[in-house]
């Protein structure tokens, strides 16, 4: 079995759960503007979402872009018109209270760090995910937290984690291995670089792409065997 020294972790959806965050920031934002939140806006919301990360992934959007117009956007797409960038600084500040740990998340990363280097890697606000790490007590297990706002550069980029890896000391890649929900960041991201990668798919999701992880794990306490680390009962925070 491999030995791996270097363990980096995605946020969103592998140690925190920002569908719940998400869900409670945007029925917050409705509600600040007297407006029904409807499965039907939620569900267009989150697609459109996606498609505004995914282009921002592949470079086609910055992230200013993306965060100042999806709200002008999706109002838009009802009728209603708004000011983008303010009802995102009111989101921003909704989603920044959502700090749901994923089931297994903070006994995972408490038990691993004394016996590992842990690092986060993720695309997002800096100041935002520093917040959610911190309200969630996991900010204190890890070395260093690399946001892509504040590299220049975003998951799956290579350039991204060519800033990762220089601020590491003593980093080797045969020796790294990158978990992360998301195919076309973490996994494409992780094999751009020359690492191991494992795709956390709690839903069990379809892989049709041509992007295949090292591993993949239905439930974090998985990791535990492909670190071939014992598990041990932790007294609860």
């Amino acid at each position: 079995m491999k030995t791996y020294k270097t363990l980096l972790f995605d946020v969103d959806d592998t140690l925190l759960d920002f569908g719940a965050a998400e869900r409670l920031a945007l029925r917050l934002l409705f509600e600040d503007e007297n407006v029904a939140l409807t499965a039907e806006i939620e569900a267009y919301y989150k697609e459109m979402n996606q498609r505004l990360w995914r282009a921002f992934e592949e470079g086609t959007l910055n992230r200013e872009e993306v965060v100042n117009t999806r709200f002008a956007l999706l109002f838009k797409a009802y009728g209603i018109e708004v000011d983008g960038a303010l009802l995102e600084q009111k989101y921003r500040s909704f989603l920044e209270e959502g700090h749901q740990l994923i089931d297994g998340a903070y006994e995972l990363i408490r038990h691993l760090h004394d016996k590992y280097d842990l690092y986060i890697v993720t695309n997002g606000v800096s100041t935002t995910q520093y917040r959610r790490l911190t309200d969630s007590a996991l900010l204190p297990y890890f070395k260093s937290v690399y946001v892509s706002e504040d590299t220049g550069f975003q998951k799956p980029m290579k350039e991204y984690f060519d800033y990762v890896f220089e601020r590491i000391p003593h980093f080797a890649a045969d020796q790294a291995l990158i978990i992360g929900d998301s195919l076309s960041a973490d996994i494409k991201g992780g094999q751009l670089a020359g690492i191991d990668t494992c795709w956390f798919n709690p839903e069990m999701k379809s892989n049709a792409s041509n992007i295949a992880p090292t591993y993949h794990i239905k439930q974090l306490d998985e990791l535990y065997h492909i670190l071939n680390v014992e598990r041990d009962v932790l007294v609860a925070r």
